[in-house]
């Protein structure tokens, strides 16, 4: 299987510096990453606003060795938060972030994390806006729900993502079901050992299911994030069994991929967002999603056969 090979090539240096250099990188990196900056990103977004399609707005880098790092990531959301205010875009655009980003690995990190995390919160919350935690591996995720509990105290519209490919995820997706948390269920991108995670493909799928029934028949808000045709049908059936209108849930892809999907969801009355990840540390990102999906990493190769 190609996907383990390339997370675990996601960790390393060595093949960090292979792909930046490769001349057909940029092609396939300008696909995935709408651009550098806040300044790049925003004509995205307001496009997106213009075809009745949402935004969810990830700035990457999550590899950050010093507080100095994580003060700077935080300080990176508030910009953008700041640029969506005075464009009035704060309704169309939530953010997502990682915690490793905000310092959670560091010494001191649960603490440093939710620090950090709460002004963006804070901040989203006064332009009209949402901010969501990504789930990262699975050493990470007690503090990750812990820290979406408090912040849902009093912030409550804070979301979180659950990994189906985890064993522990049906019963995270009961407790946040049944206490009406926003919730974006993904299948899981990151490398997991066989005791903690399903590493067959049908098995995943099977859990993705049973997990997003759970999510449909409770309290919360269901965000379904695939860009599986069956999963996606599966998804709007479950929701139309458990009698929920179209904007009682949401569905989530990739920029960049089934772009012409993304319409055709909206068009049906189905509320849409798009996510986007912008930013200058992209590697960890890219390579997640060329180990998402094969033909994502046949494209690469392509790109640096031909010299981009």
């Amino acid at each position: 299987m190609l996907g383990p090979v390339i997370l675990a090539a996601s960790r390393s240096d060595k093949m960090r510096r292979f792909v930046s250099a490769a001349p057909g990188t940029k092609q396939v990196v300008d696909r995935f990453i709408a651009g550098e900056t806040v300044d790049e990103v925003v004509p995205i977004v307001v496009d997106a606003a213009d075809k009745g399609l949402e935004v969810t707005l990830d700035v990457v880098g999550e590899d950050i060795t010093t507080v100095e790092q994580s003060h700077a990531a935080r300080d990176a959301y508030l910009e953008l938060i700041d640029r969506l205010k005075d464009l009035g875009l704060g309704t169309k655009a939530e953010m997502s972030v990682k915690l490793s980003m905000f310092g959670q690995a560091l010494e001191g990190g649960h603490e440093l994390a939710l620090a950090n995390v709460r002004p963006v919160v804070e901040a989203a919350t006064a332009i009209g806006t949402t901010v969501t935690l990504d789930a990262e591996d699975h050493t990470t995720l007690d503090s990750m729900f812990a820290i979406h509990d408090e912040l849902r105290k009093d912030f409550p519209d804070t979301g979180c993502v659950i990994q189906s490919y985890l064993f522990r995820t049906e019963d995270d997706a009961r407790r946040l079901a049944a206490n009406g948390s926003r919730v974006r269920i993904v299948k899981g991108a990151y490398k997991e050992p066989a005791e903690v995670a399903y590493q067959d493909k049908a098995e995943i799928d099977k859990a993705y299911v049973r997990i997003l029934r759970i999510l449909m028949e409770g309290e919360g808000y269901p965000m379904i994030g695939s860009h599986d045709p069956r999963l996606i049908a599966i998804a709007q059936e479950l929701g139309r069994r458990a009698g929920r209108k179209l904007d009682e849930y949401e569905f989530q892809m990739l920029y960049g991929i089934r772009s012409e999907e993304h319409l055709r969801l909206a068009a049906e009355g189905h509320r849409m967002r798009v996510y986007t990840a912008y930013g200058t540390d992209w590697y960890g990102y890219f390579m997640r999603r060329l180990a998402e999906k094969p033909a994502n990493l046949l494209f690469f190769g392509r790109s640096i056969l031909t010299k981009g």
